[in-house]
């Protein structure tokens, strides 16, 4: 069993090496779903760990013009040159269909992993995406199966697992809590988690000022190191 850890800073990066994770998806802006991350990161993080970087220009659907379709392009080869093992990306049409356009991304990622992200639970057809997914040669893809959590989405994902040589990884409230029942339900032998925890203190330690939903009297999220070793912990076992 695999685990990879979302991480959106460099502290994050080590709390997840140290515990021995054995991929790293390297973000910005968590708290919007995840953005692409600046280069100077990439190029930190690269030198310390396998890092896959989601490329994503917006926060919002995944639905893209021609402009953010070409900004992904070059992300993809800003990412490369910078030392990612792998990015982490994907886009639909307005029909809840895979893009045609990520056979651009593969393209631009050649000898780089390519996971397709979560898109692929808001699509019109989770089995019909992964169809075509796995035609355009991704290495894996990202899903909670549609639902919040993967417990709730496990009978998709294992569907989804068994449909396919791509690597189905899932997402979605995974912790050391419930990993067992996780793999045990969705069949998968890839996780991922975003374990991360408030910290700092607002001025006068009674309101936030800072990201979205962080509790007052804190102002941002960092990585939990106590989290992600235990889950990182049940990898190796």
């Amino acid at each position: 069993m695999r685990v990879e850890i979302s991480v959106e800073s460099l502290w994050g990066v080590r709390v997840a090496v140290a515990a021995g994770a054995a991929r790293v998806e390297l973000c910005a802006g968590l708290s919007d779903g995840g953005l692409t991350p600046s280069v100077g990161l990439i190029e930190a993080a690269a030198e310390i760990a396998e890092v896959h970087v989601l490329v994503r220009p917006r926060p919002g659907g995944f639905v893209y013009s021609r402009d953010e379709m070409g900004l992904i392009v070059r992300d993809i080869a800003v990412a490369r040159e910078h030392g990612a093992a792998g990015v982490v990306v994907g886009a639909l049409t307005e029909e809840g269909a895979v893009d045609d356009h990520c056979a651009a991304f593969v393209e631009a990622a050649e000898g780089m992993h390519t996971t397709f992200h979560r898109a692929i639970d808001v699509s019109a057809d989770s089995r019909r995406a992964l169809d075509r997914i796995a035609a355009l040669g991704f290495t894996r893809v990202l899903t909670s199966g549609r639902c919040r959590s993967a417990l709730d989405g496990a009978p998709l994902i294992k569907d989804l697992a068994a449909r396919t040589a791509v690597e189905v990884m899932a997402c979605g409230g995974v912790r050391a809590a419930n990993a067992a029942r996780v793999l045990a339900a969705t069949g998968v032998r890839d996780l991922h988690a975003a374990p991360r925890r408030p910290v700092g203190t607002a001025p006068g330690g009674e309101v936030s000022y800072a990201g979205v939903g962080v509790p007052a009297g804190h102002d941002h999220f960092e990585t939990d190191p106590d989290e992600v070793a235990a889950l990182c912990a049940f990898q190796t076992e």
